[in-house]
């Protein structure tokens, strides 16, 4: 069979999150419309006869402001030097933009087969699609160029049908029956700070964190009991979070809640509770307490 790992990198909001959720058909990284939504690397594991590939979901490149976005700078990199093959994700964007000239820059110095996915072709002309082609097959690093829109599933089957040629035989470094790395209480607390992203005003979802307190199933019932808190930065980003008399927080448990539900395929009792770590994100004791390590 073939196997082997696929670092998938590119600015934030190029749509790696959306590409790897068409590949496995079910949703385990984050998908957000905020900037810094992936904070880990997540190893999404796609099986099928003839092979298994371990995508490695990395967060937005960028260039970091605090330890946290070191941190995730770091994920990026160690991802990188464990790949057998590097996709580099773009956008729609017509000219190579600064931050992508940086990541030109750093894949230049690594020798390892390279892959190119244009994505969003479904929001292209077909005479743009081509001046975006020939923007980067004009830098001679990319194995392969591919246009792709994760979102209407355009091309990605193509997609792992060329990695599938580009691999060597390997074993299954898996269980078939594995879609990820992550344990269940990892993809809870994404599931939990999702749900916060897309709920709340621009000023506080880059401060937001989630901590599972206590994730246990009750004995002889299809029931789990989770309780989890959100962190956030400032004492005015909690008020906001939990929202007038409770709602906003009510809100955000409610729509994880039923999201969790269907992940866990069990019935669930979500408690949330939002607590304030001041500027969490620069000091690197906390950034490591709250699982970016």
């Amino acid at each position: 069979m073939k196997s082997g790992f696929i670092a998938v990198v590119g600015r934030a909001n190029v749509g790696k999150s959306t590409l790897m959720e068409k590949i496995l058909r079910e949703k385990i990284s984050i998908i957000s419309n905020k900037a810094q939504t992936t904070r880990d690397k997540i190893q999404i594991i796609y099986n099928d006869s003839e092979s298994q590939i371990i995508f490695i979901d990395t967060p937005g490149i960028q260039n970091p402001k605090n330890k946290l976005q070191e941190r995730l700078f770091q994920f990026s990199e160690e991802s990188i030097k464990e790949a057998d093959i590097i996709t580099f994700v773009i956008d729609n964007s017509l000219e190579i933009g600064k931050l992508d000239s940086q990541i030109i820059e750093m894949l230049e110095k690594i020798n390892l087969p390279k892959i190119l996915l244009i994505n969003k072709i479904d929001l292209l002309k077909d005479e743009e699609i081509e001046q975006i082609k020939n923007n980067y097959e004009n830098l001679a690093i990319f194995d392969k160029i591919i246009g792709i829109s994760a979102l209407n599933d355009s091309n990605v089957d193509f997609y792992i049908e060329t990695i599938k040629e580009m691999l060597d035989e390997g074993p299954a470094y898996y269980d078939t029956d594995m879609i990820t790395d992550k344990s269940e209480r990892f993809i809870v607390s994404e599931i939990i700070r999702e749900k916060a992203l897309n709920n709340l005003s621009e000023e506080v979802p880059h401060g937001i964190a989630v901590r599972i307190d206590d994730f246990k199933k009750r004995e002889n019932k299809n029931l789990i009991d989770i309780n989890a808190t959100i962190i956030v930065e400032r004492n005015s980003h909690k008020e906001i979070v939990i929202g007038k008399a409770g709602s906003m927080v009510k809100k955000i448990g409610t729509e994880a809640r039923k999201e969790i539900e269907t992940f866990l395929s069990s019935k669930v009792n979500l408690k949330l509770w939002v607590k304030v770590e001041k500027d969490w994100r620069k000091k690197e004791k906390l950034v490591d307490r709250f699982g970016y390590k």
